[in-house]
């Protein structure tokens, strides 16, 4: 393919916490890229799915979701998915049609300088009167370029999207290679595996302010990788409920998180977790340059 028949460019998914953003992400490269959770605030930091449609390789930057940020972490966490939109070919807002839409998002966007796809979420949970009047609303605010009304989860309207996403694209060569899904490395990748697991099992219990630090990764000649990672917890009844009686929940986190990492990476993996209390662990520049965040003074 010369690189006069190809297309790339940068979409980014800015959206509330819990809209969709990593569920349609994933639905648009055609698998799993982004941890995905019925808790809000799951995703941290920008991380790209790569999307292929022909010709065209779309790079979708799925961002945290935008509120109120009344921490260091909320900051840097909001910080990163303004940046993403500024830097970004496209931007593509992705709104829970089922809530409250947030206004702090829709005043960030009024000003853009960048072409806007609106993107209603989840209008299987909607009556089609509230989606019209919904969708109406939103245009005579944003003058979005184009409006699409999807299922996330059920794939609806999915298909058309990522083909207008693909019309977007400014002409060039691809910038990443044909078999790259994403841009984030395995160790990152790892450490959002087994903090899925821990959001996804203990998301009634425990607070989303915990983090996952990969201590040591090693490749072994038999073929298997051995990684040993660490949950920062900020209380010792935090830390209580991780490990769970007799140590089994977090057995469980361990082998559900080892199954999902082993299929990511395609090898056998032996993954050791032990807990630690941390009370100031958002303090920890290295955690953030880990976590792929940017610190927020």
């Amino acid at each position: 393919m010369s690189e006069q028949d190809t297309r790339a460019g940068f979409v980014a998914v800015i959206g509330a916490p819990n809209a969709g953003k990593s569920t349609l992400v994933n639905a648009l490269v055609g698998q799993k890229v982004a941890i995905v959770s019925p808790k809000a605030q799951t995703t941290r930091a920008r991380l790209m799915g790569i999307a292929l449609a022909g010709s065209v390789q779309i790079l979708l930057v799925d961002t945290p979701g935008i509120f109120q940020p009344k921490r260091r972490l909320d900051r840097a966490m909001v910080a990163a998915a303004w940046t993403g939109a500024q830097d970004a070919d496209l931007i593509l807002l992705v709104i829970d049609a089922s809530e409250r839409v947030r206004d702090e998002i829709l005043e960030g966007l009024e000003k853009r300088e960048h072409p806007l796809f609106l993107v209603l979420n989840k209008v299987d949970l909607v009556k089609k009167e509230k989606l019209l009047s919904l969708s109406a609303e939103l245009t005579q605010r944003l003058d979005p370029d184009k409006v699409f009304m999807i299922s996330a989860t059920q794939g609806d309207g999915v298909p058309d999207l990522k083909d207008a996403l693909a019309a977007t694209m400014p002409e060039g060569p691809w910038l990443y290679p044909e078999d790259e899904v994403s841009d984030a490395t395995d160790r990152m990748i790892a450490a959002e595996l087994t903090r899925e697991q821990l959001v996804n099992q203990l998301h009634q219990e425990l607070p989303y302010e915990t983090a996952i630090e990969t201590e040591t990764w090693e490749d072994r000649p038999d073929g298997s990788t051995v990684i040993r990672q660490q949950i920062l917890v900020e209380r010792d009844s935090q830390k209580a409920i991780v490990i769970g009686k007799g140590g089994r929940r977090l057995k469980a986190l361990g082998a559900a998180a080892r199954e999902e990492i082993a299929q990511h990476l395609g090898r056998p993996v032996h993954l050791f977790l032990h807990v630690k209390v941390n009370p100031r662990w958002d303090e920890d520049r290295g955690l953030y340059r880990e976590i792929g965040l940017d610190w927020a003074d």
